[in-house]
């Protein structure tokens, strides 16, 4: 009878090994058929703007390091522009189009969308109030291009989709990631025209930050937004024409009046301080409203609110002797939004009523 013997040691090193294979496993990623599909829908921007050339969605996919320890990533070019070459017509367009996938796809785990910078926050303020689900959709972008030293772009775009990927990304409203933080767009601004870190949510901070080990969140948004909104474009063709008028030391209300007169439905005003207009401004707002226009006050000071006025008040925003009741109630106070996104609340706003104390409550509520 032959009989088997093992060297001193033998178990020990098998058990060592086995605890190394273990270990290996528990690092190594997980098959690609447990992974989250995430969609990427590239608009264009810096993000994409290459010398000689704009990466297309594919090579933008293909440049990201090590995505393929996150999620199944997908892709589609929806226009590849500068972000201020988007027009109001593709944006409906954008929204349509999350939409549709996100409805008709349901393991799809989330969307991200490239935008350029300069508009990329009216972007994503547009898609936090059009877009339908809770499923996460992400707003990336670069700072510097694909030619240029230091490109930040592909570690953008794979913190997008490990966000978009995030369980806990679900419920939060469209997000901007950027310089390793996550903002939500109806909070975010860009406030410096150069710098990486240019993407801030003052004074509310950031949600979230994306760290090397995981996506992690200090807090969700508190307004309305996407699968709570009731705006509905699916129908919508055309969105409905509002300007932005500045204030500043004796400016000219036939801006206003002009704006009126070629068709503005609405007009936001970038007012000094908490509201406040000069010049002429005023008789050029009163014009507005008696032409059935709403006027929307905000601050040009990038924070701060503004409130509507208290009834019987007089002042800024307060009763004028020579509008009729109607008239006044045409005057809505913007909040705390920034102007270009006050812009966007008011067109959707447009869409469905003309009634300023809906109109008023829609800009409470997002």
């Amino acid at each position: 009878m032959r009989t088997c013997t093992r060297r001193p040691g033998s178990a020990a090193a098998a058990l060592l090994l086995l605890a190394l294979a273990r270990a290996a496993a528990a690092q190594a990623p997980p098959p690609a058929r447990d992974l989250p599909r995430v969609r990427l829908v590239a608009t264009g921007g810096t993000i994409s703007n290459r010398t000689g050339g704009r990466l297309t969605a594919e090579e933008l996919v293909q440049a990201m390091p090590g995505v393929e320890r996150y999620v199944r990533p997908e892709y589609e070019q929806f226009a590849n522009l500068a972000s201020s070459q988007l027009t109001l017509d593709q944006w409906l367009g954008l929204a349509k189009r999350i939409n549709e996938l996100l409805a008709g796809d349901a393991g799809l785990a989330g969307v991200v969308v490239t935008s350029g910078t300069d508009t990329l926050e009216e972007t994503a303020y547009f898609l936090d109030l059009t877009v339908r689900s809770a499923k996460p959709v992400v707003v990336v972008g670069s700072m510097r291009n694909p030619s240029t030293l230091g490109y930040e772009g592909a570690a953008n775009l794979l913190e997008g989709f490990r966000v978009a990927a995030s369980p806990d990304a679900r419920g939060k409203g469209v997000l901007v990631v950027l310089n390793d933080e996550i903002n939500a767009a109806r909070e975010v601004t860009k406030t410096d025209a150069l710098r990486l870190n240019t993407f801030q949510s003052r004074p509310y901070g950031v949600l979230g930050v994306v760290d090397a080990d995981r996506v992690v969140f200090y807090r969700s948004p508190a307004k309305r937004h996407t699968d709570a909104s009731e705006f509905d474009v699916s129908g919508v063709a055309k969105l409905p024409r509002v300007d932005i008028v500045l204030v500043y030391q004796g400016a000219d209300g036939d801006l206003i009046n002009a704006a009126v007169d070629r068709g503005a439905q609405g007009i936001v005003v970038a007012g000094a301080g908490a509201g406040a207009v000069s010049g002429t401004q005023r008789e050029g707002e009163i014009y507005a409203v008696k032409k059935g226009v709403i006027v929307v006050t905000t601050t040009r000071t990038g924070s701060g609110r503004i409130a509507p006025p208290q009834r019987g008040a007089g002042g800024r925003g307060g009763e004028t002797p020579q509008l009729a009741p109607e008239e006044q109630r045409r005057f809505i106070a913007g909040e705390d939004l920034m102007p270009v996104k006050a812009r966007v609340l008011l067109m959707l706003a447009l869409t469905k009523t003309k009634d300023p104390a809906e109109i008023q409550r829609m800009f409470v509520e997002y």
